[in-house]
């Protein structure tokens, strides 16, 4: 729960349990002069409007293995470079290829790097409840401040069983932001559903990819109509950089970015500005990058992402696993372009060439 003090909304460990959200705010939680959080890894800090960066996951060359020490220093680069939320273990960190062991090893990382100092979202979601049940847990016992929980995939279950696996998950009491991806999932949450599921104290968003700026609009009408005494506010983000400045200029929080991986200062600015009605700003800003919301997907994500993460010198390896690949080198001077162009490749020189 969070108790309203002199200074904002502060977190009260309540068993792990979260009952509802800060109403976008930020914590009010200050990261001490030496630069650790002081957090205890049982409070739970609200999801802020604003950008969360969907972070990719640094793999050692050769073997494949999770390069810790290369994910703590690209940590503290997004938490330098304004990132508003994390959001690890998602389909952009190759969730999908990685044991219970490497997920407990991120997350410990990301509490130990993160924790007090920017919230934590953790992809906790998969076809199957028990599992769902599993990472819950899992990322509930290590510290996590919410869940991610996508639409169950490939099985298309119908809205009352969405509606029944999403209230499953929140009732675990870790806090949730519904994920809804019907271009890979085979499978739409009608926003009547979202609706619904808005009334329960520990969903507290939705993470729309669906890259249709009228379901905004239409979304916020349903939370209208729908008992407005027991809906929580929630926060409402885009999961489809290419619209995410308009998405944020019509009244959504935010988006959760796969652009942030390589600009996060510039989505970052990019929102705010939106968020304080000058679109003219949020398009400025937004336009050197606009062609990366696009050529960041020329392969499937993450592979054109982590490439590009790579080539800036930020992780030691462009490899994503099996059944995934590394970046076609057809693309590779292409989008070294672009980054150049967005001026966020410091050097034109390859930081990797012997």
């Amino acid at each position: 729960m969070w108790a309203v003090v002199a200074n904002g909304l502060q977190p009260v460990h309540n068993n792990l349990q979260a009952n509802g959200h800060a109403n976008g705010q930020t914590n009010g939680h200050a990261t001490p002069a030496n630069g650790v959080a002081a957090s205890n890894a049982n409070e739970l800090f609200p999801m802020r409007r604003g950008s969360a960066v969907a972070l990719v996951t640094p793999m050692k060359p050769v073997t494949g293995e999770i390069d810790l020490p290369a994910l703590e220093q690209l940590l503290e680069w997004h938490i330098e470079s304004g990132t508003d939320n994390l959001c690890i273990l998602g389909t952009t960190g190759e969730a999908n290829t990685l044991t219970m062991k490497e997920r407990e090893a991120i997350l410990k990382t990301a509490v130990k790097v993160c924790k007090g100092r920017i919230p934590i979202l953790a992809g906790c979601g998969t076809i199957d409840p028990a599992h769902v049940k599993e990472m819950t847990m899992q990322a509930m016992d290590l510290g996590v401040d919410a869940s991610l929980v996508v639409t169950p995939y490939y099985v298309k279950p119908p809205q009352r069983g969405l509606i029944q696996h999403f209230t499953n998950a929140a009732d675990l009491g870790l806090p949730v932001v519904v994920y809804n991806v019907p271009g890979r999932t085979g499978v739409d949450l009608l926003d009547e559903s979202m609706a619904l599921l808005a009334q329960h104290d520990t969903i507290v968003g939705l993470k729309d990819a669906t890259g249709d700026l009228s379901r905004l609009t239409n979304l916020k009408q349903e939370l209208d109509k729908s008992n407005a005494e027991n809906n929580n506010d929630i926060l409402i983000y885009s999961g489809d950089d290419g619209t995410s400045k308009d998405f944020a200029v019509l009244g959504g929080d935010g988006s959760i970015s796969v652009t942030a991986n390589v600009a996060p200062t510039a989505i970052h600015k990019m929102l705010q500005a939106a968020f304080a009605g000058d679109d003219e700003l949020a398009t400025e800003i937004n336009e050197p990058i606009k062609a990366l919301h696009n050529d960041l997907f020329v392969e499937a994500n993450p592979i054109p992402a982590k490439w590009a993460v790579y080539r800036q010198g930020r992780i030691p390896s462009p490899i994503c696993r099996p059944p995934l690949a590394e970046l076609d080198e057809k693309w590779h001077k292409p989008l070294e372009r672009l980054l150049q162009e967005a001026g966020v490749l410091e050097t034109t020189k390859d930081v990797h060439a012997p």
